[in-house]
Formats: structure tokens, sequence, C-alpha cells
């Protein structure tokens, strides 16, 4: 079987630049590619981590498992990178199901948009200065709540028959 080749660490910040072209081309299956090479060579490279977070994230709904960008999250450095891709995480996964249409994927998607905005709180309390990244992702998930009229699930009430 063939051998992936290792990349030199001085060619990483010209990686992650073409990971980033990748993501912006629709093509995460590159950008991922490039970002498992980057972490071979540089394993607690951050850039890399979240670019491959992302570019799992651009594939939900393509076989990529729900937990594939959460395992990124504890090898992020910040609290507040942390918090804040675990938002973004939950949203992009409430958005393929909302595009998925399947049977009860409304009810899954408001659930998972409610979750991304409990990461997204805690981001918030803990920003840098000048960042509000996570209030913006916050007012997009309320935004889409509101517009495609999204509901918790009711739980069903067993029916009582008396015999």
């Amino acid at each position: 079987m063939f051998e992936l080749k290792p990349i030199h660490r001085e060619a990483i910040p010209n990686a992650l630049k073409k990971a980033h072209l990748y993501r912006l081309l629709n093509e995460p299956v590159q950008a991922e590619s490039i970002c498992r090479d980057v972490l071979q060579a540089d394993p607690d490279n951050q850039q890399a981590l979240i670019t491959l977070l992302l570019a799992l994230t651009d594939q939900f709904g393509e076989g990529i498992p729900f937990n594939a960008p959460q395992e990124l999250l504890p090898r992020l450095h910040g609290e507040y990178e942390r918090a804040y891709y675990a938002g973004i995480i939950y949203e992009r996964k409430a958005r393929a199901q909302l595009s998925q249409g399947l049977p009860g994927a409304r009810f899954t998607a408001y659930e998972l948009f409610r979750e991304a905005m409990f990461w997204y709180e805690r981001a918030e309390a803990i920003r840098p200065p000048d960042n509000d990244d996570a209030t913006l992702r916050w007012n997009a998930c309320v935004r889409t709540i509101r517009n495609q009229r999204l509901e918790a699930r009711v739980e069903e009430k067993p029916v009582l028959t008396s015999e």
C-alpha cells in the first residue's frame, strides 16, 4: 500500500493558505487532507486544528460523524475557542439537518441550534475585547429559528385505554 509523505515544517504556512482556499472553493475533503498533513508535522498547530474542524463540519450531511470535529475541541488552547467552535459544530449540524429535510429534522435542528446558542453564550461571556463573533453567530441562530419557524419537539402523551 502507499505511504503518506510528510510535509516540511517550513511549508506549513503555505499549506494552511491552500487549506483555506480549498474550503472557499467548497472542497472540504481537500482542506481536510492538507490539515491532517500539517498536523502530522505540527500536532499542536491551532490554525490547522480549527481549519480541520471547519472542513469536517463542511461535510456534515455527507457521512462525516458528528463527533469527528468534536474530538478536536480539547486540543484547542483557549477556553473561548473551545466554546465558540463547539457552538459552530452544533450550528453547522443544525443547518445540515435542515438541508436534508428528513422526518423530524426540523425538531432536531431546533435542538441543535439551542445547543449552539448555549455554547455561544459561554463564549460571549469570556470573549476577547472587540470580538463579537459569538454574538453574530447567536443572532444567526435566532434568525434561522424565527425564519424557519422551528420549534421544540413536543413530548407525546401515552394514550390510556380502559379495559
